[in-house]
């Protein structure tokens, strides 16, 4: 809706001061035709916005002048409080601090609203970690937090997973991820990614930690999840699945089965599928069970094929002892 852009343009320059007609038409998502016409269409109402022209201009509000736009729509108060993730305070050790925002509010909401939060909230619940995740804690997330808001430089002894494991590191922290309730510590030099809880020993200089300018965090965070995953995947397979196999593939796999399966005479489909490593596709094929037959790489074939000779032998029936048939 229009009014509600423009309700956020003047939010946008009353928080962040001058801004030109392209950053605020990224922000708004919107043409630069677009924020011409809104900005005419303030200026009519008799907002005291100016724009400036030349290298360093743009627009801005009339020093001093404050809009005050406290009124939610209830779209809006359902957003702020849904975003919040109490077990991500909490960690954060601001877990109080949270509960005492949501009350006030809560309390500034008029009550039809407020009540339509309350039901709101018993309908949601937000579980960030997946099932299988492990629960190891981290111990020094706090500590970490408290420098990332202070600007304050971390020594620390961290585990990383190549040799040798256990190094020590001078890091100027950038900003802190939440990512499917692992948290990561962006920091520089580099900058470079961390787990925090593999951080086995931690102090907190005086020194001060500078971020460079124009560093954004959640736009490092999206580029490093498109390397980490091409990094990830750095080998391919050649398979054959059945039905049955290929419906139980998840992820990169069963989207590259989809994409390159070819259907073959005895019902099997052909396929290339990417792989992390031989030994995690042999992991993940030997789950599959008779279900796949891997055609290459020729090593992990050979993998696969002495782990079933070895299971084979195992479980061989003696000679003379007929085998049981479990009861249904």
């Amino acid at each position: 809706m229009k009014s509600s852009r423009l309700i956020s343009l003047l939010l946008l320059l009353q928080t962040r001061g001058r801004m030109t007609a392209a950053q605020l038409a990224e922000q708004l998502e919107v043409s630069v035709r677009t924020v011409y016409r809104d900005v005419e269409s303030l200026h009519a109402a008799g907002v005291p916005l100016y724009g400036d022209a030349g290298h360093s201009g743009g627009y801005r509000l009339l020093a001093g002048h404050r809009t005050r736009l406290t009124d939610l729509f209830a779209g809006e108060a359902e957003a702020l409080f849904l975003a919040g993730v109490p077990g991500a305070a909490d960690e954060l050790g601001l877990g109080s601090h949270f509960v005492d925002a949501q009350l006030k509010l809560r309390a500034a909401l008029p009550a039809p609203l407020r009540e339509h939060v309350d039901r709101l909230r018993t309908r949601f619940h937000i579980d960030a970690p997946s099932w299988y995740a492990e629960e190891t804690g981290t111990p020094f997330l706090t500590e970490v937090a408290d420098a990332v808001r202070r600007g304050r430089v971390l020594r620390v002894r961290y585990r990383r997973w190549k040799e040798p494991t256990d190094v020590d590191r001078r890091l100027e922290p950038y900003g802190l991820v939440l990512k499917a309730g692992r948290w990561y510590l962006v920091a520089g030099p580099g900058p470079r990614t961390y787990r925090v809880d593999q951080i086995l020993e931690l102090v907190v200089d005086d020194a001060e930690s500078v971020i460079p300018e124009g560093f954004d965090l959640a736009a490092y965070w999206r580029e490093y999840q498109v390397g980490f995953r091409e990094r990830l995947h750095q080998g391919e397979a050649v398979v054959r699945l059945t039905v049955e196999g290929g419906g139980r593939l998840t992820g990169p796999a069963a989207r590259a089965w989809a994409e390159t399966r070819a259907p073959e005479p005895d019902g099997w489909t052909r396929a290339t599928l990417p792989i992390e490593s031989l030994a995690h596709a042999h992991d993940t094929f030997l789950a599959l069970g008779a279900d796949v037959e891997v055609l290459e790489p020729a090593e992990l074939r050979a993998r696969l094929a002495a782990t079933v000779t070895a299971l084979a032998a195992r479980y061989a029936v003696p000679p003379g002892r007929a085998a049981e048939t479990p009861e249904p």
